[in-house]
């Protein structure tokens, strides 16, 4: 039975048009006939309605004043009354009395008689001698009248007027008819020719988009002018295309330093393994493999940054925990028991929201980049600037120029003090805590300072509003 609704479902939709223009031109042209065909109907009632009553008002009228002229011995000539087609007068038998000439020699309009309490009657009748309907007015004479003139026999006057030949023969039905589909027609025009025309920067974005390739990705969509949802879409496309053009170049450099970083280590190992083959007695075995595996370290060190790097990039996390800032450093200070001595000092005790293995590895790189380059001390501090707590870095090396600043937290940027100082590293160590900080929210920069570098490390403290924490 599923497969069978599924059937009929996808067979509805298969008929169903697929174009928003058509479509929308379909059902307010549908919508319209039916509106349309409500309204006429009411249109005819009321037009046969008020047609009806101006000619009954003319043959009550006509049937009243003939009946008023009457005198015993005396029936007034027809030629009197006006605005009637038929004018007859009918005695109890059913004979017609007097007529005008356009009702004599013919029998009653109407059999129907009106009832002694209620003595005038409208009606619509067709009688056989005529080709159209006809009004007529049936009044019956007072019983005072009755007396008077025909000693107490009742008489009826009957005065009719031939039904409009555009009521007669439904020529306005099909005036009415014509006119609603007409509009209909107009609607439906209408909307296919709005809908088009508003539809037709959709269909320049959607041509455009579709020649988008991941070869060439500079391409923008046509943005038309003013301020409406199609504006802002356009708007929005281009500004979606700009930011996936950033991430596939960056991507595409990415790619290629990772490759030309890895390349080094590899052609390295592979030259010292060829070299062994080629000179089995000149290169001594256990040298060879001691290299080759301090290669291979390099190589995994490298392997493990990049993992690392990528996984900081792609993955979100909803939440973190709290963290004493000053008290992390301090525990990440006692872990290097090597190098330049650190010095710690801290206004207030800030406590962040974040993820404590990622925090302190961020704290940890920096402390010992710092240590690296420091002539003979490191400065650390603690402070908290509105809702932000504030850590601060500093080394007494050489510094950083202020051209390379931005530079050294892109992946695999290493300057030339860094590769003296650190020949086996991957250059991925700030790239690394810069993506980690941006993901707690934070900021990490390199300012001014006096003598060596400045890192300065911002993140926001825990009793201020946030989004979700990313790693």
């Amino acid at each position: 039975m599923a497969d069978r609704r599924d059937h009929w479902s996808c067979a509805d939709f298969r008929f169903f048009p697929h174009s928003i223009r058509l479509r929308y031109a379909l059902i307010v042209g549908i919508v319209l006939l039916v509106v349309l065909t409500v309204i006429g109907i009411f249109v005819d009632g009321w037009i046969r309605s008020t047609i009806d009553n101006d000619v009954f008002h003319d043959t009550r009228r006509a049937a009243f004043s003939w009946a008023d002229a009457m005198r015993p011995g005396h029936i007034p000539p027809t030629e009197s009354v006006r605005h009637v087609d038929y004018l007859q007068l009918v005695d109890d038998q059913g004979r017609v009395t007097a007529a005008n000439p356009a009702a004599a020699g013919k029998p009653p309009l109407s059999t129907v008689r009106p009832p002694a309490d209620d003595r005038l009657l409208d009606l619509s009748v067709h009688p056989s001698w005529s080709d159209s309907r006809i009004l007529v007015t049936v009044f019956r004479l007072s019983p005072q009248a009755s007396s008077t003139v025909w000693s107490g026999r009742p008489h009826f006057v009957y005065a009719g007027v031939a039904q409009p030949s555009g009521l007669g023969d439904h020529l306005v039905e099909v005036g009415i008819g014509a006119a609603i589909l007409l509009g209909s027609a107009a609607g439906a025009w209408a909307t296919w020719l709005l809908v088009g025309r508003t539809l037709r920067p959709v269909r320049a974005i959607s041509d455009k988009m579709g020649e988008a390739t991941a070869r060439d990705l500079s391409l923008r969509v046509p943005t038309p002018p003013g301020n409406d949802e199609i504006a802002h879409l356009a708007r929005n496309s281009n500004r979606y295309l700009e930011r996936l053009e950033e991430a596939v170049s960056y991507q595409r450099r990415f790619a290629s330093t990772a490759s030309h970083e890895l390349r080094s280590p590899v052609a390295a190992l592979h030259t010292q393994l060829d070299e062994a083959l080629l000179y089995p007695q000149e290169v001594d075995p256990r040298e060879t493999i001691e290299t080759a595996l301090h290669t291979t370290e390099r190589f995994q060190a490298i392997l493990d940054d990049l993992l690392a790097y990528t996984r900081i990039i792609e993955t979100r996390v909803s939440a973190g925990e709290p963290l004493n800032l000053p008290a992390l450093l301090q525990e990440e200070i006692s872990s290097l028991s090597f190098g330049r001595p650190i010095l710690l000092k801290a206004t207030c005790r800030p406590t962040v929201l974040g993820a404590r293995v990622q925090l302190a590895g961020v704290l940890r790189n920096l402390l010992t980049n710092a240590q690296r380059h420091a002539h003979s001390r490191v400065e650390v501090t603690v402070a908290c600037a509105g809702e932000q707590a504030v850590v601060t870095v500093q080394d007494d090396g050489d510094g950083i120029a202020p051209e390379d600043r931005e530079r050294v937290f892109e992946p695999f940027v290493r300057l030339a003090e860094g590769r003296r100082l650190d020949p086996g590293g991957g250059g991925l160590g700030l790239a690394l805590c810069h993506e980690m900080v941006n993901a707690h929210h934070g900021s990490l920069t390199i300012e001014d300072s006096p003598k060596g570098a400045r890192f300065v490390l911002r993140l926001p403290l825990l009793d201020r509003p946030r989004e979700p924490v990313q790693p």
